[in-house]
């Protein structure tokens, strides 16, 4: 993730009135770690986050003092204590704990795992998840994210969006194909979207990945607005598209129906 460029030279972070940019950069530091870059080198960190060695390495040592990131010779890494960023966040998230045993239901039902994200930028973050007990070839946890143009979740909550915000989003998103099923065209995914928006569902079959369909349904609030997204994913090699709607979607439905009712009592 790009960070603020750092004037050569300068010698603390500069801050614009409330907003601290000292904070952004550290920030933009822990977000360069991901799956694909576990480990990375100061040079490294310097030249994805734009910020000079000097700054970089400032940062670095910063993270490695209290704790978030290890330092192994010229070798960084992630610590476990980042996940309490994140559980801070999914111990505050009412709808968390009151769709767990809605979704273990539905995983129970189905078959099939079963998940719930919300939208972030351009992607989908995982924040519950039921696993099938079948072998799936996607391994996903939570904190997982993936771009909502080739997810039902995505789909959904994209769907949710007010027109401004779909603009904006049709405007940054990257439609990468990661299939050959995978829209990438930006007006053909709008009108997908507004096909989602009026039933009130999303399928997808095999844009993110070959052999892998899901289908999901909005999780919304008192307002009626869509906070987040559940869905049911399955093997395209043993579920044809006719019986995700037929047995797969009603169930989905039902579940994500009483989960916005609880929320609609909550949010």
């Amino acid at each position: 993730m790009p960070g603020v460029n750092d004037p050569a030279g300068a010698s603390e972070p500069a801050e614009r009135g409330d907003f601290v940019t000292s904070l952004q950069r550290g920030l933009d530091v822990l977000q360069t770690f991901s799956r694909t870059h576990p480990v990375l080198t100061l040079t490294q960190v310097a030249e994805l986050t734009e910020l000079s060695r000097g700054t970089a390495r400032r940062l670095l040592r910063t993270l490695v003092e209290l704790g978030y990131v290890r330092q192994d010779g010229r070798e960084f890494r992630l610590t476990a204590r980042v996940l309490n960023i994140g559980y801070a966040y999914l111990s505050a998230l009412d709808l968390v704990e009151l769709s767990r045993g809605e979704m273990e239901s539905l995983g129970r039902e189905t078959g099939e795992s079963c998940s719930i994200a919300v939208l972030d930028s351009t992607d989908v973050i995982y924040v519950a998840r039921a696993p099938s007990t079948r072998i799936m070839s996607t391994a996903l946890g939570l904190g997982s994210r993936l771009p909502a143009h080739a997810t039902s979740l995505g789909h959904v909550l994209l769907a949710g969006l007010q027109a401004p915000d779909l603009d904006g989003y049709l405007a940054a998103a990257d439609l990468q194909p990661f299939t050959s099923h995978t829209v990438t065209d930006a007006d053909a995914l709008r009108t997908e979207l507004e096909s989602v928006r009026a039933q009130g569902w999303a399928l997808i079959d095999q844009e993110l990945e070959i052999g892998v369909r899901s289908i999901a349904a909005p999780l919304r609030n008192r307002t009626g607005c869509t906070v987040a997204a559940m869905n049911v994913s399955a093997p395209a090699s043993r579920v044809t598209l006719d019986a995700m709607r037929r047995e797969l979607l009603p169930p989905l439905l039902a579940a994500a129906e009483r989960i916005s009712d609880m929320l609609a009592k909550q949010m």
